[in-house]
């Protein structure tokens, strides 16, 4: 097992870049409503393609995009990865991006909106669940494991944000996937119940509280709660205490924003997420493991913390990307170059 660093090499004009100046990715402009940069806008012969699928689970009418890789030849056999999305995300954010940049390297990959979340079935809406984002990832790799071309053999697992987290525990059991990685891991149980950086560890009782009084008008047939559905000013954005949530906003409602994607979930759901964690178990996790994070992330610690405690591989790494906040990592170009470099050596090796 190892800890290692990378030392982001740029132009000095480039060194200054912040999220704030970031070039817009218009979902409006690409005819697959992607949002980021590079993102393709045709399927043209002898590229990577998008394939707009959709299948059920558990009821639930799933939305997915599968890339293939240039040339792709259904009667030839190619390693796959599904992809996990973060929070409040869909596919075609940050987990497109990554898709589709490791469908360059020859991957076919799958990114799906999670159930009761994005362009996928579900009501309420905005349902958060550990155990529905989970199984959307046992659902994502029953679906790819048919698509042809596919070597089951072959397949990994990528999770970004809060979907490394529910990555983690999907492969903690799931044993079709050989390889493990995520980036800017967030344990969304450890958040949901203790506040970001363990800031709100005195409400826990009154959340479950107000958690428990929603289900219940929930159960009357009242109306949804929700949480988290603010509607910021650009000025009290700026006074938000972390970086993941200043720049986050930017992210989500500005540069990279998708009508699919939000921030608000229902509040009944922190019944669950108050009492999950995503490093439960994780000893489980046998098959090779890569975390990604970056140096300056807020968020690295949830990454350190599941690093320590995933006992049971020692065929594990935690990639450092020097400079990265968490937000930087999904769409900072020299930093997601850096990411899919480490990922293909990865997945290279493992799969």
């Amino acid at each position: 097992m190892k800890r290692t660093t990378i030392q982001a090499t740029v132009l000095a004009a480039m060194i200054g870049l912040s999220i704030g100046n970031a070039a817009a990715a218009d979902y409006k402009l690409n005819p697959f409503t992607l949002a980021y940069e590079g993102a393709i806008t045709a399927n043209e012969a002898g590229e990577v393609n998008i394939h707009p699928v959709s299948y059920r689970l558990n009821g639930v009418e799933i939305a997915a995009n599968v890339y293939t890789p240039a040339d792709y030849d259904r009667t030839k056999s190619y390693p796959a990865i599904v992809v996990a999305h973060p929070n409040g995300g869909v596919k075609e954010q940050v987990a497109g991006l990554y898709a589709q940049r490791l469908a360059e390297r020859g991957y076919i990959t799958i990114t799906a909106d999670a159930a009761y979340q994005g362009a996928s079935g579900g009501q309420p809406r905005n349902v958060d669940k550990p155990a529905f984002r989970i199984e959307d990832i046992h659902g994502m790799a029953d679906y790819i494991a048919r698509y042809p071309g596919v070597d089951t053999r072959r397949l990994g697992l990528l999770g970004i944000c809060g979907g490394g987290g529910y990555a983690l525990a999907a492969a903690q059991t799931d044993k079709r996937f050989n390889a493990i990685a995520t980036i800017s891991m967030f344990n969304s149980g450890r958040v949901r119940r203790n506040g970001y950086v363990d800031s709100q560890l005195d409400t826990i009782a009154q959340r479950l509280q107000q958690a428990s009084a929603a289900r219940a008008q929930e159960a009357a047939g009242g109306e949804v709660q929700y949480s988290a559905d603010a509607n910021l000013t650009d000025e009290q954005i700026a006074k938000l205490g972390f970086d993941l949530y200043r720049q986050g906003y930017e992210y989500y409602w500005k540069t990279h924003a998708h009508p699919g994607s939000t921030f608000k979930y229902t509040t009944s759901s922190l019944l669950d997420l108050m009492r999950w964690d995503a490093t439960d178990q994780i000893a489980l996790i046998d098959k090779p493991l890569l975390m990604i994070a970056g140096s300056k992330a807020d968020s690295l610690y949830m990454s350190e913390d599941a690093f320590a405690k995933a006992t049971g591989t020692k065929d594990k790494e935690l990639f450092k990307l020097d400079g990265a906040t968490h937000i930087e990592t999904y769409w900072v170009p020299r930093y997601v170059d850096a990411a899919v470099e480490k990922l293909t050596q990865f997945f290279g090796r493992t799969l």
